[in-house]
């Protein structure tokens, strides 16, 4: 990977000094306070990692540090002494630069135009277009991004906007680069050259603060990680001293063997739900499967398996055609998503932003608005009932908020999650599935979700989840079907039920354990 863009001059490497320190740092809105006692140095030519749990105080605290919100108590201070930051630009002539987890482009302006949008490049008194457009191409080939500059961004990929709102913060040389979340929404290969990126800041004296749920690239990048929990930090290790798993611990303040419930004794109970040889997208290979009440059957198999099209097509979201479809002893042959839930079938998306929830509409009716008919039998919308609806979903789940008029993409993606949660279980389904359960989402909500999940089945409820974690899938799950090319190629039950068998499986085809074939 070439260093980043010739417009954005990298400093000579140096030995490492504090580039910013933060002093007893703390925020409070109010009576509430959310980050208490941070006392952190970020040094030049090294990547110092800041992870945690959403809500643990990362994003506050980087806001804290590049001058987008004051501090209640505590004083930062750079190499030539105390600061006081005004605001982000004073921060931004500082040195010191955020690259938000949100995107914060103008949808309307060209690429090149949001790049240099507040600091345009003039000739004469007209603003050089052509000047701007061709750094702004050099830019762009350096952060791997695929936008041209005359784009508009409001027309790009989620994905190629948020490069650009990494290019727009390398423009110029920066002391700090604070990173929050940067590979949230980018394929593997834009990951990698996001990193590649990283190290090269690194290599040129450059401080990054990099935060991120990833722990695989906090591994790959780190010099130095500190944790925080519930607002306070709780240390800094240095990077190679920490493996993945002694991270999230660090994070969750518990063993991760206490991440998954106690595994429930096997079901002897009749299948609540059975299909019969469906086949999706007119395709020849066709599928087999059943779960019972008080079970959770697991789907796995590697990407492109089938196994979101095989339940989108039981859903009645895709073209298909089944034998048979039995629900609670009652033969399916109206398999619209309506028609499901009201036979007590839901499905909960593995795309919760695009698919599952309204992120600019308010939780209530978020929550509600799936089951309208059943919670609101009336011509006139009950809204103290949906707001009663809402305050018990946000007890129940334990959705954090600090209010119930936000919006849905206002909450973390955890926060997301049990909403969404909350509201495929509003119609009181016998049956869920459950796609991608805990994706992008951290280890402390992740245990939650699976305490749902396993409270659910004990209840009587089945559940089917479709995961491309295999520790999920060996943790949660009671049986477990492996998919390979459009078709079940394995089912593994008990001791079987293993990441080795399930990897196994998913790509050769074969059955059983990997060290008998």
């Amino acid at each position: 990977m070439n260093t980043v863009a010739s417009s954005y001059r990298l400093p000579e490497a140096k030995a490492a000094v504090v580039a910013l320190r933060a002093e007893g740092l703390g925020k409070a809105y109010g009576p509430i306070t959310v980050l208490s006692d941070v006392t952190l140095d970020v040094l030049s030519g090294e990547v110092h990692a800041i992870i945690g749990e959403n809500g643990a105080g990362k994003s506050t605290l980087m806001k804290l540090l590049s001058g987008y919100v004051a501090p209640t108590v505590g004083q930062l201070a750079l190499e030539s002494g105390p600061v006081d930051f005004a605001n982000a630009v004073e921060a931004e002539n500082a040195g010191i630069v955020l690259v938000h987890q949100e995107i914060l482009l103008a949808a309307d302006l060209s690429v090149a135009e949001n790049l240099f949008l507040g600091r345009e490049i003039g000739r004469g008194l007209m603003v050089d277009d052509r000047a701007m457009n061709r750094r702004a191409a050099e830019l762009l080939a350096r952060v791997g991004s695929t936008a041209r500059p005359r784009d508009r961004v409001g027309d790009l990929p989620l994905a190629q906007r948020q490069l650009v709102q990494i290019a727009r913060a390398l423009l110029e040389e920066r002391k700090v680069v604070i990173l929050d979340e940067p590979t949230a929404v980018l394929a593997n290969d834009e990951v990698a050259a996001l990193l590649d990126i990283v190290r090269s800041l690194r290599d040129h004296g450059v401080a990054v603060l990099y935060i991120s749920h990833r722990l695989d690239e906090v591994q790959a990048l780190a010099d130095r990680i500190t944790v925080l929990r519930d607002g306070r930090m709780i240390g800094t290790w240095p990077g190679a001293s920490l493996n993945q798993r002694e991270m999230a611990e660090l994070m969750v303040g518990r063993k991760l063997e206490m991440l998954y419930p106690h595994k429930r004794p096997p079901t002897t109970a009749a299948p609540i739900l059975s299909v019969t040889n469906l086949s999706v997208d007119h395709a020849e290979t066709k599928v087999s499967f059943s779960v019972s009440p008080g079970e959770v059957l697991g789907i796995g198999g590697m990407i492109g398996a089938g196994r979101t099209e095989a339940i989108e097509g039981l859903m009645g979201l895709r073209p298909s055609q089944a034998e048979r479809v039995v629900l609670q002893g009652k033969e399916i042959t109206n398999r619209s998503v309506g028609a499901l839930m009201d036979a007590g079938l839901v499905y909960l998306t593995e795309d919760r932003k695009g698919k599952g929830l309204l992120l600019e509409q308010r939780l209530a009716p978020n929550l509600t608005l799936q089951a309208l008919d059943s919670t609101n039998p009336g011509v006139v919308l009950d809204r103290r009932g949906e707001t009663a609806r809402l305050e018990k979903a946000v007890e129940d789940y334990d959705i954090r908020v600090r209010s119930l008029r936000l919006e849905a993409g206002q909450l973390s993606g955890g926060n997301q999650q049990k909403l969404l949660l909350a509201k495929v279980m509003l119609s009181d389904p016998s049956v869920i599935i459950i796609d991608e359960p805990t994706r992008g989402i951290d280890i402390g909500n992740k245990s939650q979700i699976y305490d749902f999940i396993d409270a659910m089945v004990r209840s009587g409820k089945a559940c089917i989840v479709i995961s491309s974690e295999m520790s999920e899938l060996v943790g949660l799950a009671d049986r477990v079907i492996v998919m390979r090319g459009g078709e079940i190629v394995a089912e593994l039950r008990g001791e079987d039920i293993n990441e080795e068998n399930v990897v196994y499986a998913a790509t050769t085809g074969g059955y059983g354990s990997a060290e008998n074939h």
